[in-house]
């Protein structure tokens, strides 16, 4: 039984050769990129991928808050109703009785919580008519805001009358 030679013989048979220019010019590489890149990002802005969170925007409007645009005077207001922005997540939420006046000029109302004078938040909002809740308990959530003259200044976002 004969074994048959499994090396590749030394044959110089003229193969016709491919090239390929291994050298793309580095200028259209970079506008490639740029070109897919700005593509994708306006496609995601007009087509997006899910409707999850257009679901979850409008279950939040479904539970908004009372606007105190429509209020007139603060007998219209309502104990357990939050006011004002609900469609925003706050982080942060302070409890006391708004008074009217600022801490050392910031802010337009004061919230007077357990503890003294060291306990006070300053309040601002542009979202809340802070007139119509004085002298009421109140929970308040909103963003913080840096300040030098007073030790808390929250922008209220919304409020919700206790008691």
């Amino acid at each position: 039984m004969d074994i048959p030679n499994l090396a590749s013989p030394n044959i110089n048979e003229s193969k016709p050769k491919v090239t390929i220019n291994p050298k793309i010019p580095k200028s259209i590489i970079v506008i490639v990129v740029i070109l897919g890149l700005t593509s994708g990002f306006w496609l995601s802005r007009i087509l997006p991928s899910s409707t999850s969170s257009n679901k979850l925007s409008q279950e939040l409007t479904k539970n908004d808050a009372v606007s105190t645009d429509q209020i007139s005077d603060s007998e219209q207001l309502e104990p357990g109703v939050v006011y004002g922005n609900s469609s925003a997540i706050f982080s942060d939420s302070a409890q006391g009785v708004v008074t009217a006046g600022n801490i050392n000029g910031e802010g337009t109302h004061i919230l007077v919580r357990e503890g003294g004078d060291s306990q006070r938040v300053s309040l601002t909002s542009s979202t809340v008519d802070l007139d119509l809740f004085i002298d009421k308990k109140v929970i308040v959530k909103g963003q913080t805001n840096d300040s030098r003259k007073t030790g808390w200044l929250l922008d209220v976002g919304n409020i919700k009358i206790i008691e």
